[in-house]
């Protein structure tokens, strides 16, 4: 398999930012580790085991970035108007500066021009970051694949809010979303999955609370609930991702 390192200048940050690049051809898909992650995480944990033959088949190339989470989202006895400006300057690393390395990158590996979409992908805490970033920017990430998230900025920010925490809590402006809003015919081209088991650890009645939302809003997302002896660990999150990669790595329309 190809693997590149890369440790380079995020402008947003401040800081230099570490990312990992396993594969030669294919779509590109962002991997947020789980709370407080690292980017050598996606081989530590063995989850580039459960997306082996897709990058050695040339179907995707996946990016491994770091977080921040220790500076913001559990960083909970810090300032939370910093911390959530922290976030927001993440969320600029990567929409910015990470999302144009990919495209210019995985445009040279493919021979292709233009601005390929972006699949976003995590587990746990990574599936909350990995659907801020589909739902804020449909025009950068055209695939979601959320395990075992919570999608409101509570968990991290409590009672908190401001303008900066709402822009970054899916269920927050989610729920607000005019029912004309362009994003949401956007959102119906692409396709998304977001699952959740119901054992230890799981936190199923989080993904009820988004399910709702888009429900009301008729924002197609194939939302799963598995059973109750699906825990909150890397072995589900292997079986999922086997199970949903088909479904999100053919090109057909969103259903």
């Amino acid at each position: 398999m190809e693997m590149q390192y890369f440790r380079q200048y995020s402008h947003a940050l401040g800081r230099d930012m570490e990312c990992k690049v396993y594969g030669h051809s294919g779509r590109p898909v962002l991997f947020i580790p789980c709370q407080n992650g690292r980017f050598y995480d996606f081989e530590n944990f063995k989850m580039i085991d459960a997306w082996w033959n897709y990058i050695e088949s040339g179907q995707v190339i996946v990016f491994s970035i770091d977080t921040i989470d220790q500076e913001t989202w559990s960083n909970t006895s810090g300032d939370p108007r910093w911390r959530i400006g922290r976030y927001e300057a993440w969320i600029r690393y990567i929409t910015d500066e990470m999302v144009p390395f990919m495209r210019d990158m995985v445009n040279f590996k493919n021979g292709w021009f233009g601005y390929p979409g972006i699949m976003a992908f995590g587990a746990s805490l990574g599936a909350t970051h990995a659907a801020n970033l589909y739902f804020r920017r449909p025009d950068l990430f055209d695939r979601l694949l959320a395990l075992s998230g919570i999608y409101t900025a509570e968990y991290g920010f409590g009672p908190y809010m401001d303008d900066l925490v709402y822009q970054n809590s899916p269920v927050h402006y989610l729920s607000n979303l005019p029912d004309d809003h362009p994003f949401i015919d956007l959102y119906n081209l692409k396709k998304a999955v977001v699952c959740v088991g119901q054992g230890a650890w799981e936190m199923p009645d989080a993904t009820r609370r988004l399910h709702d939302i888009l429900r009301s809003k008729h924002i197609n997302v194939w939302v799963d609930y598995w059973g109750y002896d699906c825990s909150h660990d890397w072995y589900w999150w292997f079986k999922q991702v086997d199970y949903f990669l088909p479904y999100l790595l053919d090109n057909g329309q969103s259903g």
